[in-house]
C-alpha cells in the first residue's frame, strides 16, 4: 500500500504492548520493523540500531534464523554506506550462524551480498564465486519464484563482467536473466535494471539493433516507477551513448538532467557519476565539475567514515547500557534478596508469635470445653439426684398408701360385711352404701399407687430437658419461626454422656449461626432415630453460604471436630439465597445399659 506513515505507527505500536506484556518474540520482530522502516527513509544509524536491538533479543531467544536474519540486515546498511569491511564482517558471522541450521534463503542473501561487495572492491573472481554460490543455493522452496532470485543473480554476474569489460558474457547473462518467467510483473525494477544493464552491453559491444529503443523502455519503467537512482544510471547511460553517436547536444542534455536529479536527492554516489559524465560531455567546464567531484568525494569519504564509526558506537553503547543494567540488576538482586530475607524474618516471627496465641486460645478452649463438660455432667447428676429421690419419695408414699390406708380401709370393709347378718331393712340400706363407697375409695387409692410407682419413661429425660430449654430461649430471644420435634422413640439414656455434650454443642453452635448470619425467617430442628442411629437436622431458609469459603471458619471445623468425635457423619447442603441444612448421623452405641 506503500503507506510508510501507517506502518511506522503500527510498528510503534506492536513494540509499546509488546513491551508492556513482557513479550520478547515480538519485542525482537517490532524493532525489526522499525529498522525495515528506517532503511526505507534512509535513516540508518537508527535502522541500524534497531536492527542491533532486534539481534540482541534474538540471540537471548537463541533463535538463530533471525539472528543470521538480523545480521544480513545490518551488513546491507553496512554496505549502503560503503563500510564494505565491516559489511564482509557481519556477512560471515550471519553465516556462521547459518551452518547450524537449513535455511538457503539467508544463505542467498549472504551469498549475495558478499558477491556485491567483492564486485565493488574489485575482487571479480571472489565475487563471481559468491553469486555463483547464491544461484546454486535457489532451491524454489524457501526462496519462492516470485522473488527471481536467479534473474537477481543472473543480472549481478552481468555486472561484474561489465565491470571486468567482458560485455560479451555480460549480455549473455543480461539476456538468460530476462528469459525468467513473470519477471516484468513479479519484479518490474529488475526488469528496468536488466533492460538498461542489457542496452549498455549492447552499446558497448557496438550493437546497434535494438538501441536506443532499450535504454528508453527502461527509462519509462523507471520514470513510472519514480525510481530515481534508477532514472539517474539510465540517463547517464543515454549520455555516454550519445556521446559516441557524437550528438553531444543529447549527451549533454542527459547528463544535465542526471546531475540536477542527483543534487535534488542529495544521493553522493550519483553526484559523482553525473560529475564525472558532465566532465566528459562539456570539457570546457571539465575543471569545475573536477573540482566539485573532488570536494563531494571527500565529503563523502567523511560521511562514510563517520557512519561507520557510528554504527560501531551504537554497537559499543547499546552494550555499555546493557552492561550498565546488569549491574544495576545485580544491585536491585541485592536489594531484593536484603529486603526479601527481612520480609521473610518478620513473617516467621509474626507466624510464630501467632500460632503462640492460638495455642493459648487453643488451651482456653480446651478448658472451657472442659468446664463445660464437667457443668453438663454436674446438672445431669444433680438432674438424676432430683429423679432419684422423687421416684424413693414416690415410692414410699405408695407403700404408706398401700400398706397404711388401704390396709385400714380394707378391715372397716370386713366389719362393715359382718353386718350383713343384721335384718334391719334402713341398716342394711346404709350398709350397702358404706360397702359401695369404701369400694370406691379403695379402687382410688389402688390407682394413685399404681400411677406413683410407675417409672414415667415416656416424659422427657434430662437431656431432653436441658435441650428444650435451649429452644425455649431461641424462641424468646429471637423473632425467628421456631420449629423442633425430638422423636420420643429415642432413648436417650442409651447414648453416651460425651457424645451428650458434642451434639448440644453442635445443635448450640449452629443455631448462633442461623441467628447471626443466615437471615432466616424459619428455623426447623429434628431428633428422629432412624436404624442404630441418631439422626439430627438443623435446617433454614437463610441466605445461605460459600462452602468453600467458610471451610476455615472456627465454628464449622468445630462441629466437624465434634462429628468425628462422635463418630458420626457431617453432611451441610447450602446455596446461596436457597437456605442451608446441616445432618448429623451419630451411631447410638450399645455400651451403656438404661438405668432402671
Amino acid at each position: 500500500m506503500n503507506d510508510t506513515k501507517g506502518y511506522f505507527n503500527t510498528s510503534k505500536l506492536i513494540l509499546e504492548r509488546s513491551k508492556n506484556s513482557h513479550d520478547t518474540v515480538n519485542i525482537a520482530k517490532a524493532y525489526t520493523y522499525l529498522g525495515d522502516y528506517y532503511v526505507t527513509k534512509s535513516v540508518s544509524d537508527s535502522a541500524f540500531y534497531c536492527y542491533y536491538k532486534a539481534e540482541k533479543l534474538y540471540i537471548k531467544l537463541n533463535d538463530n534464523y533471525n539472528i543470521a536474519k538480523t545480521r544480513i540486515s545490518k551488513a546491507n546498511l553496512r554496505y549502503n554506506e560503503n563500510d564494505f569491511s565491516d559489511s564482509e564482517l557481519t556477512v560471515f558471522k550471519a553465516l556462521r550462524v547459518l551452518k547450524q541450521i537449513k535455511a538457503n534463503d539467508l544463505l542467498y542473501d549472504s551469498y549475495n551480498l558478499l558477491g556485491i561487495l567483492y564486485n565493488e572492491r574489485e575482487e571479480y573472481g571472489k565475487a563471481l564465486e559468491f553469486h555463483n554460490k547464491a544461484l546454486t543455493s535457489i532451491d524454489g522452496k524457501s526462496i519462492p519464484s516470485i522473488f527471481q532470485s536467479k534473474a537477481t543473480s543472473l543480472n549481478n554476474m552481468g555486472y561484474v563482467y561489465v565491470n571486468l569489460k567482458n560485455y560479451k558474457q555480460a549480455k549473455n547473462y543480461f539476456e538468460e536473466a530476462l528469459k525468467q518467467e513473470n519477471l516484468f510483473i513479479e519484479k518490474p525494477i529488475l526488469y528496468a535494471m536488466l533492460l538498461d544493464n542489457l542496452a549498455y552491453a549492447k552499446f558497448k559491444l557496438n550493437e546497434k539493433n535494438e538501441l536506443p529503443a532499450l535504454f528508453y523502455k527502461a527509462l519509462k519503467i523507471r520514470d513510472s516507477l519514480h525510481l530515481t537512482s534508477g532514472i539517474i544510471i539510465n540517463k547517464t547511460h543515454l549520455s555516454e551513448y550519445y556521446a559516441a553517436q557524437n550528438d553531444i547536444l543529447k549527451a549533454t542534455q542527459y547528463a544535465k538532467e542526471a546531475l540536477i536529479l542527483s543534487r535534488s536527492t542529495n544521493r553522493l554516489r550519483s553526484i559523482l557519476e553525473s560529475l564525472k559524465q558532465m566532465g566528459t560531455v562539456d570539457p570546457k567546464n571539465a575543471a569545475t565539475y573536477s573540482k566539485e567531484y573532488i570536494l563531494i568525494n571527500d565529503r563523502l569519504q567523511k560521511a562514510e567514515r563517520k557512519m561507520g564509526e557510528k554504527f560501531s558506537r551504537i554497537e559499543y553503547e547499546t552494550d555499555e547500557i546493557k552492561v550498565e543494567n546488569t549491574n544495576l540488576e545485580g544491585q536491585n538482586k541485592k536489594l531484593l534478596l536484603i529486603f526479601g530475607s527481612f520480609i521473610i524474618l518478620a513473617i516467621l516471627l509474626y507466624i510464630i508469635n501467632n500460632q503462640k496465641v492460638k495455642q493459648r486460645e487453643l488451651l482456653f478452649k480446651q478448658q472451657q470445653q472442659q468446664a463445660n463438660a464437667e457443668i453438663y455432667n454436674l446438672l445431669i447428676n444433680q438432674q438424676n439426684t432430683i429423679e432419684i429421690n422423687s421416684i424413693k419419695e414416690k415410692k414410699r408414699v405408695a407403700r404408706e398408701l398401700h400398706d397404711g390406708v388401704l390396709g385400714r380401709l380394707f378391715g372397716v370393709r370386713i366389719n362393715l360385711d359382718g353386718l350383713n347378718k343384721i335384718k334391719d331393712d334402713s341398716g342394711i340400706e346404709m350398709r350397702l352404701n358404706y360397702l359401695t363407697e369404701l369400694k370406691n375409695i379403695e379402687q382410688d387409692i389402688r390407682e394413685i399407687s399404681h400411677n406413683l410407682n410407675r417409672e414415667k419413661s415416656e416424659l422427657i429425660n434430662n437431656f431432653v430437658a436441658i435441650v428444650t430449654n435451649l429452644f425455649e430461649e431461641q424462641k424468646k430471644t429471637y423473632p425467628t419461626k421456631f420449629l423442633a420435634h425430638i422423636d420420643p422413640a429415642i432413648k436417650w439414656d442409651s447414648i453416651d454422656n460425651t457424645d451428650k455434650i458434642n451434639i448440644y454443642r453442635i445443635l448450640q453452635e449452629s443455631l448462633q449461626n442461623c441467628n447471626k448470619y443466615a437471615n432466616a425467617t424459619k428455623i426447623k430442628v429434628e431428633f428422629k432415630k432412624q436404624n442404630d442411629s441418631l439422626v439430627l437436622k438443623i435446617s433454614d431458609d437463610g441466605v445461605g453460604f460459600n462452602i468453600n469459603r467458610a471451610k476455615k471458619g472456627i465454628g464449622l471445623q468445630n462441629i466437624k471436630t465434634r462429628t468425628i468425635e462422635c463418630e458420626g457423619t457431617l453432611e451441610i447442603k447450602t446455596k446461596k439465597e436457597e437456605g442451608t441444612s446441616i445432618t448429623l448421623v451419630i451411631p447410638i452405641k450399645k455400651t451403656q445399659k438404661p438405668t432402671a
